[in-house]
């Protein structure tokens, strides 16, 4: 009989390590596993043709194929996987070489020389982290995500330190190299909006946030998990993250290599993957689909790109051309604004900040280049030292969508009482008359708008465009 001291040291020699050391490289089948057992960090080969290897992080524990959700060498392949070498080395740095030397990836600190003892290790979270013998974080895969976000990863957008998270999709389904379709802070924007590309060109906007410094809310709750998203804003550096409540089955949000960014969520039942969310999720829900002044409208059965009230469409037999104004657009006095509610806010916008809504409306009224403004009051939602954001539009409307829960998008139009204005004589009326109730038994055919304006704030409470119709359908002219 084997003495059982003697399997407990083969169990030993046998069972993976979480740690890679000076002293323990990693080497072609050898691999890392996390405490857990949920992550596994080694050398894969994500084809069946088995001539690109790359050192890549999966999902240890699941059935089936390998589900990978990073990867450091992606552009830079090994071709000869039994020279390859993973190793700690004496300045603090993680370096993959061959057997001839040839780097082929390095990551950890930029010091030319460091402490003996740094060691890497994969976390249960799946965080493959660099440190010092001190236990100091000097690099962490979280920090340098490829096409995934894993719970309690931040993706983080950070003006003092120059970082900026970017996703980028895998070329092909089992191709891990960088593909065309990217996700990251919006670059004109950063702090407010997340985007993806199609290489240079923009594919969707995925979030647009309310500039609220601190917020969360429940993304999805069900009888086996919930998840939560947080975002974090402090003026210099911005995060998203998102975490699971405790014993949730697996998930993860992902860009793929179509340009989807798909939370998924893993099935007990099914073995398998289930889709929870993906965006886009529809043809009008593309960047800009709808055109000019045109929204897509998520509140219906078949999302469908419509026009804003005032508009009409360009091309009435393609909703996708855009939308244009019925009547010509006129400076204060003869336009006014109409709220939009349930908005996700179009596209290039001005951020100006420290305003009240008063000063908001004022100044886009004053401003005859001024086509819409949205504001949101922050001082109850956490904001640190801006409790309020304002967002401006002049020209066109670029990308808005209406959903079940939005905000209140503020839009100039012409004012319909200026179509009174015609080079058309009629008698008129005093004020005394309109008040004697003279107006409601002659035809009026001439009236000072301004007059009649404020007769009907300070006596009728009747809306002056509701009025002017009225007046309009006595004189034939509707």
């Amino acid at each position: 009989m084997i003495p059982i001291f003697f399997l407990l040291l083969l169990s030993s020699f046998c069972s993976a390590d979480d740690q890679l050391t000076q002293a323990k490289p990693l080497a072609h089948g050898g691999m890392l596993i996390s405490e857990s057992g949920d992550f596994a960090l080694g050398f894969i080969s994500p084809t069946s043709s088995n001539k690109s290897f790359y050192l890549g992080i999966w999902y240890h524990s699941l059935p089936g194929p390998r589900t990978v959700v990073w990867i450091a060498n992606r552009d830079n392949p090994i071709i000869n996987p039994s020279s390859m070498m993973l190793k700690v080395t004496n300045n603090s740095r993680m370096v993959l070489s061959d057997s001839e030397g040839r780097i082929i990836w390095m990551a950890g600190s930029n010091a030319t020389s460091g402490a003996a003892g740094a060691y890497a290790v994969l976390l249960n979270s799946g965080n493959f982290v660099l440190r010092s013998s001190g236990n100091q974080d000097i690099w962490l895969s979280f920090d340098h995500p490829s096409d995934t976000i894993l719970p309690n990863m931040r993706f983080l957008v950070s003006y003092k330190a120059q970082i900026v998270t970017r996703l980028v999709a895998w070329k092909g389904p089992d191709d891990p190299s960088s593909g065309d379709f990217s996700c990251s802070g919006d670059p004109r924007s950063p702090d407010l909006q997340l985007v993806t590309l199609n290489k240079a060109r923009l594919y969707c906007r995925i979030i647009v946030w309310d500039g609220v410094s601190v917020s969360g809310r429940t993304l999805l709750t069900n009888t086996s998990s919930t998840l939560y998203q947080t975002v974090v804003n402090s003026g210099d550096e911005f995060s998203y993250t998102f975490a699971v409540s405790n014993n949730s089955p697996f998930m993860r949000i992902m860009l793929d290599y179509t340009g989807k960014f798909k939370a998924l969520g893993w099935d007990n039942h099914s073995m398998s993957w289930t889709l929870i969310n993906e965006h886009p999720n529809s043809a009008c829900d593309l960047y800009a689909s709808c055109g000019p002044f045109g929204y897509c409208d998520f509140t219906k059965a078949i999302p469908t790109c419509q026009c804003f009230d005032g508009f009409e469409p360009v091309d009435s037999s393609n909703s996708f051309k855009g939308c244009q104004r019925k009547e010509a657009l006129k400076c204060r006095k003869q336009s006014h604004f109409t709220s939009f509610p349930g908005m996700k806010v179009p596209d290039m916008f001005l951020h100006i900040r420290n305003r009240n809504f008063d000063d908001c409306a004022a100044e886009c009224i004053n401003n005859c280049s001024c086509t819409g403004y949205a504001y949101a009051n922050l001082s109850s939602g956490g904001a640190m030292a801006d409790p309020s954001r304002y967002l401006l539009w002049s020209g066109e409307l670029i990308d808005a969508q209406k959903r079940t829960v939005g905000e209140n998008l503020y839009l100039r139009l012409a004012n319909p009482d200026s179509l009174l204005s015609k080079n058309t004589e009629f008698p008129c009326f005093s004020y005394e008359d309109i008040l004697s109730g003279t107006f409601f038994f002659l035809i009026p055919t001439c009236l000072d708008v301004e007059v009649l304006a404020k007769f009907t704030r300070a006596h009728w409470k009747v809306e002056m465009k509701l009025l002017s119709k009225g007046l309009l359908r006595v004189l034939g002219k509707v």
